[in-house]
């Protein structure tokens, strides 16, 4: 599984859009009043608005993950190499901006 061409293009556009889907996600919370269960950080007022856009990017994130999982493709790798061409496929279709914040850090 070392040729990169070896995934197809949907499957790519799809793992692809999980990752950006996780960074939004992650931002988002990054954004979000914090909580201190220690009590030096005043307690932030309710978040309905915020429950929502959190739970509605889960439920793409969730969608996206079984879509990437369940993808055919799959079926046809033997299954010892399925870990490894999954990890590849992570690798190869992990965004520029966050694979040079990764390398970085």
């Amino acid at each position: 599984m070392s040729d990169e061409t070896a995934f197809p293009s949907a499957l790519i556009e799809l793992q692809e859009r999980l990752h950006r889907a996780h960074a939004e996600h992650r931002a988002y919370l990054a954004g979000l009043p914090r909580y201190s269960h220690r009590g030096d950080v005043p307690d932030s007022p309710g978040w309905t608005d915020e429950q929502e856009t959190v739970d509605r990017m889960w439920v793409e994130i969730r969608q996206l993950s079984i879509e990437v999982a369940d993808h055919p493709h799959w079926k046809t790798v033997p299954a010892d190499l399925l870990m490894s061409s999954r990890m590849q496929l992570k690798r190869q279709a992990r965004p520029a901006e966050f694979s040079e914040a990764a390398g970085a850090a």
